[in-house]
């Protein structure tokens, strides 16, 4: 049976595709409109075990619906680490071919796009990240006003509609005070916009087999388990805690070198490798909402007393924060695969065990 690599180099008004053969021939190019008809037309033509890669962007979660048709085998791939693709020449076509050939050649890192169970969820979870972000803009151009007129702003009082005017008669200039006042005019209706995102967020949330069961873990509030649920989709998608750890950006990172020598013949390990930091590679909502659920537990048990303990031990706290964060993430993986109820002495020792307990 015949076999294909196809790489589609995506744009907004064109794809461009490479396909090679078995033996890495380039047998086949072309460029076609971006749209599902002329895509799928052109894959019908190939006869035999097709397989498909392009990589994450913006049209990338409607292509792979799209080709998720067909019985081809797709692999939306990391764009971050296809490091080919920056050497030499480049051009769609020049792309295209360097994509297949990285696909043949088994080098690409995939990028999980989740099943259409959670892709509302994950669209409402969106929205309302982004209302927050702008919500969080604006509050902080009001603010920015007042201080770079030696006006004291601290805390809430002056996003509040009731001290308003208050706040508005402290401004000298006409000018200014429009400009202001146009801000909180914008601010309220952000708000409102907030707020209705929200309820829709957490009304889907609840429609969620895994909501329920990841309600019972602590410091894990409703929001937090949205967006956990959007993320994820599937906590099968990991073997073990520590693949989770790295996906939340949780994963310590390493680096070593000339790690054996020979001493009087035998062979020696050498030192242990050197910490650098935590992964820069991860989701970085997971990260967000396991940090938060962390800086929640030191206020709340069952986390409080073994954050405690690690403070006790003379740890950092930006370090006790992080450890617990692990904690939380290894305890949420366990409760969501095995779909238990919370046991907090049983799943907490379980989440600072083996990888085995967690897989």
């Amino acid at each position: 049976m015949s076999c294909y690599y196809v790489g589609l180099d995506v744009h907004q008004a064109s794809i461009c595709i490479a396909v090679l053969n078995a033996d890495g021939k380039l047998v086949m190019e072309s460029v076609v409109e971006t749209s599902a008809a002329t895509i799928l037309d052109f894959l019908k033509a190939l006869r035999g075990h097709v397989e498909v890669t392009f990589e994450e962007g913006t049209h990338a979660t409607w292509l792979y619906d799209v080709l998720k048709r067909t019985k081809a085998k797709v692999i939306v791939c990391d764009p971050r680490k296809n490091r080919l693709l920056h050497e030499g020449n480049k051009s769609d076509e020049v792309d295209a071919r360097k994509m297949a050939q990285l696909l043949r050649a088994g080098l690409l890192s995939p990028v999980y796009h989740g099943e259409h169970g959670v892709r509302d969820l994950k669209e409402l979870v969106r929205s309302y990240e982004y209302l927050v972000e702008d919500s969080t803009r604006v509050m902080n151009r009001i603010k920015a006003i007042f201080r770079g007129r030696a006006i004291a702003c601290a805390g809430a009082d002056v996003y509040k509609p009731r001290q308003r005017e208050e706040w508005l008669e402290r401004l000298p200039e006409p000018g200014v005070r429009a400009r202001a006042a146009r801000l909180y005019c914008e601010l309220d209706h952000l708000t409102g916009l907030r707020r209705e995102a929200r309820q829709e967020m957490l009304a889907e949330s609840r429609r969620h087999e895994a909501c329920k069961i990841l309600r019972q873990v602590p410091t894990l509030g409703t929001v937090r388990i949205a967006q956990l649920i959007s993320a994820v989709s599937t906590p099968h998608r990991f073997r073990s805690k520590r693949q989770f750890w790295s996906y939340c950006g949780l994963a310590v990172r390493t680096r070593s070198s000339a790690d054996h020598h020979f001493v009087g013949g035998d062979l020696r390990r050498s030192a242990k490798a050197t910490t650098r930091g935590l992964t820069q590679d991860h989701n970085r909502t997971l990260k967000y909402v396991f940090k938060g659920a962390a800086l929640t537990a030191s206020r709340c048990e069952p986390f409080k007393s073994h954050d405690a303990e690690l403070l006790g031990r003379g740890l950092r706290p930006e370090l006790a924060r992080v450890t617990v964060a692990r904690k939380i993430a290894a305890v949420t993986l366990a409760v969501w695969k095995k779909g238990e109820a919370f046991d907090a002495d049983k799943l907490i020792k379980h989440a600072s065990s083996a990888d085995s307990t967690v897989g």
